[in-house]
């Protein structure tokens, strides 16, 4: 607030919002697991956002949502490094003989567990399709 910057402070007002209504919801504090959720859950909206306003041509609201996600991005854990998910997915398909669509779920699972909030699950899919196809 003191630094006057509107567009973090509405960001962070709405980042506010969502977890008290996160808590309305299921009736308890929030946890570290249930904040990170929330966080993710914002960050994949203003991504999904983005997109259709790219598509649609209107830039300025694509680049406006893009800048709420860098400011969201500062409270999730640093991200895994896409080619550690690749080597790692690539282990566990050669290991477990994996292969085809029905190789998607349980690479989802492993990699989940093994990487948990710093892995985003959109790009451990995107990477797994590549490896199993």
């Amino acid at each position: 607030m003191k630094a006057k910057d509107k567009e973090r402070l509405g960001t962070l007002r709405m980042l506010l919002t969502a977890i008290k209504n996160e808590q309305i919801e299921t009736g308890a504090e929030l946890d570290e697991k249930g904040f990170l959720a929330v966080v993710r859950r914002l960050v994949k909206q203003r991504k999904d956002s983005a997109s259709q306003y790219r598509e649609a041509g209107r830039d300025e609201l694509a680049d406006k949502e893009e800048r709420e996600i860098e400011t969201l991005q500062d409270y999730l854990p640093a991200q895994v490094d896409e080619a550690v998910l690749r080597a790692a997915i690539a282990e566990l398909i050669q290991a477990e003989g994996l292969e085809g669509p029905k190789g998607i779920g349980p690479v989802m699972k492993a990699m989940m567990q093994k990487f948990g909030a710093t892995a985003d699950g959109g790009t451990i899919n995107k990477v797994a399709r590549e490896l199993l196809g």
